[in-house]
């Protein structure tokens, strides 16, 4: 039997122009056939031809060829036709009737009855029509037995709309899954059918799902809003299906839908909360006809940030990035997005470092910026925490040549992207941004400030203050380099376990899209010194992300409870210098602003005149890659600061140290 196919199927690699001169050859078997029965039916003919009865023959050949070119029933692949292709040959039979009909009345030929016009196009409309069905289902049918290893799965298509049913019309020509029925919460729908599979309540699924044998719920409702995503998500979770969305109404209309297409759910559809449109005047503030620069261009939340800043259709937008890759992807992606959408935004990707202020007092003076976004920063904390020096000199230092970049050309607004992790921090990096603060809230609030002591040289003349600093203060962002969920995806594929810090572990979570658009709006708001903190929602277990995680994959948690399950959540210990849980206020008064998302901080930081000498000393340990004077400064000037277990010996710190501290001027 498998030789019989493999025969078979051997049409299905055949040259494209074979197989239409094939299909061409058919249709016009079948309209010859079509006259031939005509004539039969009206007078009982079944010799051949008599008197001008040979021009019926030559007239249905002569027709309906360039019709069924021009409709394009040669283009189409017939195992994959559908309704589309019986529709388009319908409508080229209708064509040729009219024609062949007004022919036939016209010319008057001897020994042909005027209703052989009516007849055989409808004959012929079955024969086409026929021929193309049976195409479509034996070549379906080879192409199943040359797969046939591969057993096919029973689906549930969560949905009756439009989505739904188009999405189960492509699930039926690729033939990978078999569409067992619907559900909706329509009662106007449910207890009905659609092409066979019935409709059902979300009530009734357990039931069906059980009885036969489902392993997949596809949720094909494109247009809804997050939270009703989420109610739908929380009612399917604990059944023992795979759970996963459909891509947008667009890939579906343009038919881009393939099973590859289908998406696992988005984090945020488990997380689940609506967001907040954006104010229009708060986001093109500071964008709209302004000269606008971002540093850490090429990474998550900058590339985001260059996204959201060329559709307010800047004057220019310039990125500023170390990494040669990151920039060249960010250029190359803005670039076909102003062309997308015809933005006549200049574009100027600047490779250079933070580190450098050299090339960033180059840059600005060359560009003249007039809002400052500072993304680029170290953020992997266990990195930082191997690496305390280099954390400190780009994420303090960095910062600090930026701002005073930015204030020495007259830059009228600077943003300085925060983290969480600065709050009451328990490792470098959460320090080093907090530092960061404490540098920009400095510079904010004096009129004039004096760098030459940065320099290692005599005080000199003051640079006078015009730019307004503030700060926006948020947490994890989901897809970023490290995220979790990632993570946990990768090792689901691999059949786990999936590994969790700490049982106890909570996080903030936020999308790219609406941090970036929410810095962008908060940016827009600030005084100077101000610090911003972004609404996160509620914190979220991670360890209850990882079972939500392996349920809506289909599989089971495997645990002291439950030893047949498939896949084992491992809690590994937590990394240097992490928290149970980030906190994104250090003070407990936070004030609302005109943005329901936003809120402003009030901290407590050093004036420039009293940091400055502790910025001194932080500086020469890191440029000596001393760990014990590093983690001094930082004990002594970020609030909450917490030295990991490791350190606890240090926290005296030694001699040099000591001496340091008590005589902070003399570096």
């Amino acid at each position: 039997m498998s030789t019989h196919w493999l025969n078979f199927s051997t049409l299905l690699g055949w040259p494209r122009r074979v197989k239409l001169v094939i299909a061409l050859a058919v249709d016009i078997a079948m309209a010859l056939l079509a006259v031939w029965l005509a004539f039969y039916l009206r007078i009982d003919q079944t010799g051949a031809p008599v008197m001008d009865q040979g021009y019926v023959y030559g007239l249905a050949i002569v027709l309906f060829v360039p019709i069924f070119v021009r409709m394009g029933l040669y283009r189409a692949i017939f195992r994959y036709a559908g309704m589309p292709a019986v529709v388009a040959t319908a409508t080229s039979v209708l064509i040729y009737g009219i024609f062949f009909f007004t022919v036939l009345l016209w010319m008057r030929w001897g020994g042909v009855p005027r209703s052989i016009g009516l007849i055989q196009p409808i004959l012929f409309l079955l024969l086409a029509g026929g021929w193309r069905i049976l195409a479509r289902y034996w070549l379906s049918g080879v192409s199943d037995a040359e797969h046939g290893s591969i057993p096919k799965k029973h689906l549930l298509i969560y949905g009756a709309g439009e989505a739904g049913v188009q999405t189960a019309s492509a699930l039926d020509v690729m033939r990978e899954f078999t569409v067992r029925g619907f559900v909706d919460d329509d009662p106007g729908k449910i207890g009905r059918t659609i092409n066979g599979s019935p409709i059902m309540a979300p009530s009734d699924a357990s039931g069906f799902i059980q009885k036969h044998k489902v392993s997949d719920i596809l949720l094909a409702i494109p247009s809804l809003d997050r939270l009703r995503r989420r109610e739908i998500i929380d009612q399917l979770q604990l059944l023992p299906v795979h759970v996963r969305s459909l891509p947008g109404m667009l890939d579906l209309a343009s038919g881009k839908v393939s099973v590859s297409d289908f998406q696992e759910l988005d984090i945020e559809d488990l997380l689940g909360r609506a967001s907040v449109a954006p104010d229009p005047q708060l986001l093109a503030k500071n964008l709209a006809g302004k000269v606008v620069l971002v540093t850490g261009a090429g990474g998550s939340i900058g590339s985001e940030l260059c996204r959201q800043i060329v559709m307010e259709l800047p004057k220019a937008l310039i990125l500023v990035e170390h990494n040669e890759y990151g920039l060249y992807a960010i250029h190359q992606d803005l670039q076909l997005l102003c062309k997308e959408h015809g933005l006549g935004v200049q574009l100027m990707p600047k490779l250079g470092s933070i580190r450098n202020l050299r090339r960033l007092t180059a840059i600005f003076e060359d560009c003249k910026p007039h809002t400052v976004y500072h993304a680029a920063a170290y953020k992997h904390v266990p990195l930082v925490q191997e690496n305390p020096a280099e954390g400190i000199l780009n994420n303090v230092f960095g910062t600090l040549n930026v701002a005073r970049a930015a204030m020495e050309q007259g830059v009228e607004r600077f943003v300085l992207i925060s983290t969480d992790k600065a709050v009451r921090p328990t490792n470098v990096m959460g320090a080093s941004k907090r530092m960061a603060e404490l540098v920009l809230q400095a510079m904010a609030d004096a009129p004039q400030v004096d760098f030459g002591p940065i320099d290692e040289r005599p005080a000199g003349e003051a640079t006078t203050n015009r730019t307004c600093f503030c700060m926006v203060r948020f947490g994890n962002v989901l897809g970023s380099s490290g995220s979790v969920v990632p993570l946990f995806r990768s090792q689901l594929r691999s059949g786990g376990p999936l590994t969790v810090t700490h049982a106890a572990v909570t996080r903030y979570f936020m999308t790219i899209p609406e941090a970036a658009q929410l810095v962008l709006q908060a940016g827009a708001m600030g005084d100077g010194g101000d610090v911003y903190v972004l609404d996160m929602g509620q914190p979220v277990k991670i360890v209850d992300l990882a079972r939500r995680m392996i349920q809506l994959s289909g599989l089971t948690v495997k645990d002291e409870a439950h030893a047949s399950g498939d896949i084992e959540i491992k809690v590994v210990g937590l990394r240097p210098g992490e928290k149970l849980y980030e906190e994104l206020l250090i003070g407990d008064n936070p004030e609302t602003t005109e943005h329901a998302r936003i809120m402003k901080a009030h901290e407590q930081f050093l004036s420039w005149e009293r940091l400055l000498p502790h910025l001194l000393i932080l500086r020469a340990g890191a440029k000596e890659g001393d760990a014990e004077l590093i983690n001094d400064v930082l004990a002594q000037l970020v609030s909450g600061y917490v030295r990991s277990d490791s350190d606890d010996a240090l926290r005296t710190g030694s001699k040099a140290t000591q001496q340091m501290m008590s005589n902070p001027t003399v570096h």
